[in-house]
């Protein structure tokens, strides 16, 4: 199966998306019938559709999508983790078997530690009861308190989106080289190729700028812990989806094709789809 782990939807409303930039290609509806030719074009089977504003509703609806349009093979919705009451909101979720992990905008908290506080950690410690899977979505800044987190939580699964986000454009490699390093460390921690073209400079970005930060992140995850991710419909602040994919398919063109077919959609089926639940 050819699967893009990372995406999303949403019916566009400035109050719903303030993250959305003012007059940008963003600010409109994007739903399942504008993915599915780019997807069908580049013989993609489907995607894991990937949570866009913290909001039980939103998890709901991106699961009423993915019961009507069987591209969406997965998603990753949001849950109020350091609610008294998340096992509740996890149980709901967690019926639907296309409900298959969470995440948290940590990027937008202000606390650089905020993954370490205990209401959080708390609630991450409720998700594997349901066979759920973590996403984390955080700046280089974060990393740190990360790679703390997912050591308290060696049976845990996680996957790091977009890389960290790290310095494309300035072309600044370290402390962010060094800490993925160490997160690669724990077995339990998968990488997304996600999420890169918006890091670099939009309009004059070549596919050189970003093989430094895929040689760090091939060399410190191995491709049997990396999964492709578009992140459209964001990406195209910088690129087209096509462009998303051809420059990472252009560096592993070298890769035998058992690698690239895991990388491409095996990894992220096997880490979404194909794990035990309760």
């Amino acid at each position: 199966m050819r699967l893009d782990s990372h995406q999303h939807f949403w019916n566009y409303s400035t109050a719903d998306y303030p993250w959305i930039p003012d007059g940008s290609a963003l600010q409109r509806d994007w739903l399942p019938g504008d993915l599915a030719k780019l997807q069908a074009d580049l013989n993609f089977d489907g995607s894991i559709a990937v949570q866009a504003r913290q909001s039980l509703a939103e998890s709901r609806w991106l699961l009423a999508l993915a019961e009507a349009n069987p591209r969406i093979k997965g998603v990753v919705g949001w849950v109020d983790l350091q609610n008294d009451r998340v096992e509740e909101q996890l149980a709901e979720l967690s019926r639907n078997p296309r409900f298959v992990g969470v995440r948290h905008v940590v990027q937008d908290e202000p606390d650089d530690r905020f993954l370490l506080r205990p209401e959080f950690v708390r609630g991450i410690g409720r998700l594997r009861q349901f066979g759920l899977t973590y996403d984390l979505l955080i700046f280089p800044k974060q990393l740190p308190a990360a790679i703390e987190l997912v050591r308290q939580f060696p049976e845990q699964s996680f996957v790091l989106d977009h890389i960290a986000k790290p310095f494309i454009k300035a072309g600044t490699l370290s402390p962010w080289r060094e800490q993925i390093q160490e997160l690669a460390q724990s077995p339990n921690v998968l990488c997304k190729v996600s999420g890169m073209v918006t890091e670099a400079d939009h309009r004059a970005w070549k596919p050189d700028d970003f093989r430094p930060f895929l040689d760090v992140i091939f060399e410190a995850f191995g491709v049997e812990r990396l999964m492709f991710g578009s992140d459209w419909p964001v990406c195209l602040l910088a690129a087209s989806y096509e462009q998303t994919f051809s420059l990472v398919r252009d560096y592993v063109a070298w890769l035998p094709m058992e690698s690239q077919r895991a990388l491409f959609g095996g990894t992220a089926a096997q880490f979404y789809l194909n794990r035990p639940r309760p």
